[in-house]
């Protein structure tokens, strides 16, 4: 028996307020679960749950508004079912409104609470009678409080953010925040033709545009299943944004070189200095867990790579036996993932200011180690996927100061559209909004000769 797409969509919602599943888990996990499902209804659960998390606080904002109980009061189903139905009746022009309220009526029902059906009809149908007139807080009186409400940030982050960036910087980011992002992908144009690459990804109807940047550097969208295009399976293509592609650009490997990739999993920045050194030298692709290594051997079995050597290491211990080993290490460490919430929204409620304390001193205790891998001569990537500061230029400029490394500009690797005067002294910070990617930050050093 087939399945009502918002009773998957109500599991889902419940597997992550309740569980604590990552969304972008939760959601490929049920798709996959349910493959008999239409492309249309697929499309339809992917929206709601993505949106309905993406939109929290400001969804929470508007049901409290109408509501005789706060949200954070109410039975945790009933407020995903009136989280889903409000996105669908806010934020979803296709959706009947009607529909929206009788099927959160009928799933209140369904789950058992047959005597909250009559609030729950209340609350959405008098959301549904406010239209347009709904106040949101003064951007003037309280810009921290309305920024939160507007982009469904937490308001700690909207002020770290004003004291970092300022308000123009930070309008734009919590813009971009909102802004769904097509897929992109790294082509692999030494094994195959871009043409021929674009062919087959147009037969089976993706559509294919440039992104930016980067000359291999696609984004492809109208698509149902990675794993079912061709191109992904014969390994010509690899899902990576352009500010990750980066990575490889600045660090220049030369064929012939040692390197070591502390926190490699899944793989994709070892993959592409692999595809830089044509086949020579040796890339060590270390992560600390042997499901992250066997994801990293998957995708260089895929890529059909014979210079990466996938390796089970735990990147926060000692290394003797790699003591100056490599000419090239990359450490692209674990973060608070801040720079890639429009991808992964439910990242913005999971970071806390404690947890940012962790993560730095997590990344120092790694770069501690990562640091005696290097040769005299050699050179060491950081790089992270977040737009905090602190684990950022902070973490850079600690390390410089730590370390026999210097800072080493970036422009010689960079397209001109990216060099700036903080390039030009070995950093990059990459801002959704400002450019046309995720959130990244990387920065280049070089060991001192003795």
């Amino acid at each position: 028996m087939t399945e009502n797409p918002r009773e998957i969509i109500l599991r889902i919602l419940t597997e992550i307020s309740e569980n604590g599943i990552y969304s972008h888990m939760a959601i490929r996990g049920a798709l996959d679960r349910y493959q008999y499902l239409t492309k249309r209804e697929r499309a339809f659960i992917n929206r709601v749950c993505e949106g309905t998390v993406e939109r929290m606080i400001e969804i929470d904002y508007i049901i409290n508004c109408f509501s005789t109980v706060p949200v954070d009061r109410m039975k945790p189903v009933i407020s995903d079912i009136l989280r889903s139905a409000v996105y669908q009746i806010r934020f979803m022009d296709g959706v009947p409104e009607a529909a929206a309220v009788n099927e959160a009526v009928r799933l209140t029902q369904k789950r058992g609470y047959y005597n909250l059906k009559g609030f729950v009809n209340g609350v959405l149908r008098a959301i549904i009678r406010s239209g347009t007139s709904i106040p949101y807080p003064d951007e003037k009186k309280d810009p921290v409080k309305a920024y939160s409400v507007t982009y469904s940030m937490p308001e700690w982050l909207v002020r770290d953010w004003l004291e970092t960036y300022g308000p123009i910087v930070t309008r734009r980011m919590l813009k971009a925040d909102l802004t769904e992002r097509p897929t992109t992908v790294r082509f692999k144009t030494d094994r195959i033709s871009k043409n021929t690459i674009i062919e087959s990804l147009e037969a089976q109807g993706v559509t294919v545009r440039k992104a930016p940047y980067l000359p291999y550097a696609y984004t492809i969208s109208d698509y149902n299943y990675l794993p079912g295009l061709a191109a992904f399976r014969k390994g010509w293509i690899y899902p990576q944004d352009v500010s990750s592609m980066l990575v490889a650009e600045i660090a220049a490997p030369r064929k012939g070189d040692y390197v070591i990739d502390v926190c490699a999993a899944p793989g994709g920045k070892s993959l592409h200095l692999a595809d830089k050194m044509a086949g020579f030298g040796m890339i060590e692709a270390r992560d600390l867990t042997e499901e992250k290594v066997q994801l990293i051997r998957d995708n260089v079995k895929r890529a059909g790579l014979i210079n990466v050597k996938p390796m089970q290491r735990d990147a926060l211990l000692p290394d003797p036996e790699s003591e100056e080993k490599a000419d090239l290490v990359i450490c692209d460490l674990p973060c608070s993932g801040l720079g890639v919430i429009s991808r992964k929204s439910d990242i913005k409620y999971r970071v806390t200011p404690e947890k940012i304390d962790s993560l730095v001193e997590l990344q120092r205790a790694i770069l501690r180690n990562a640091a005696t891998m290097v040769r005299p001569g050699g050179v060491l990537i950081y790089s992270t996927c977040t737009v905090n500061r602190r684990e950022n230029i902070d973490n850079a400029r600690w390390f410089a100061k730590q370390f026999a490394f210097e800072p080493e500009s970036l422009d010689p690797c960079l397209p001109r559209e990216l060099r700036q005067l903080t390039t030009s002294e070995g950093t990059l910070q990459m801002i959704p909004g400002i450019h046309d990617s995720d959130g990244f930050f990387l920065a280049r050093f070089r060991k001192k000769r003795r």
